[in-house]
């Protein structure tokens, strides 16, 4: 008989927050911001360290923003938990600045959902790390991470 299809709207499944998740962190590794906005409400809220951008057109501007000073801008996300309309996740990214040293990002982020599967809000803590480039640890090339690169579990970040 086959499983029921998996739905990506609240309320949310272990299956499909973690679905929901690894889409994120593949239209984040795209770096384009036009593909990212759509998985966010029109007038979308975030708090993003010392920003707080409100709708798709402030998005699209601190995302170019970010990705024009973030390069090599690698990044796994793994979901931490889950509830109704709402996914707490975990992350870290790896990228340079245009001197060439070299962080890794690690934070945390709420996001909460309208009933269509559109991000209505992001909240995010995020602090950076200067590392060696000897020490990094995502190798793969730019755009979505291998389905075999470890996680963040893996490489116990």
């Amino acid at each position: 008989m086959g499983s029921p299809a998996l739905t990506l709207t609240p309320p949310f499944t272990e299956d499909s927050a973690l679905m929901k998740v690894r889409i994120a962190e593949d239209l984040w590794n795209s770096r384009d911001p036009d593909r990212v906005i759509l998985a966010y409400t029109e007038d979308t809220v975030w708090r993003n360290r010392a920003e707080f951008p409100v709708g798709r057109e402030a998005i699209r501007a601190f995302l170019q923003r970010k990705w024009a000073r973030e390069l090599q801008y690698r990044l796994i996300k793994e979901l931490w938990d889950f509830q109704g309309h709402r996914l707490a996740v975990r992350f870290a990214y790896e990228w340079h600045d245009d001197s060439g040293h070299w962080y890794r990002s690690y934070g945390n982020e709420l996001w909460e959902f309208n009933e269509l599967g559109l991000m209505t809000r992001r909240l995010a803590s995020i602090n950076d790390l200067p590392i060696p480039a000897s020490e990094r640890k995502y190798h793969w090339p730019l755009g979505r991470r291998p389905d075999d690169h470890p996680g963040l579990a893996a490489l116990e970040l």
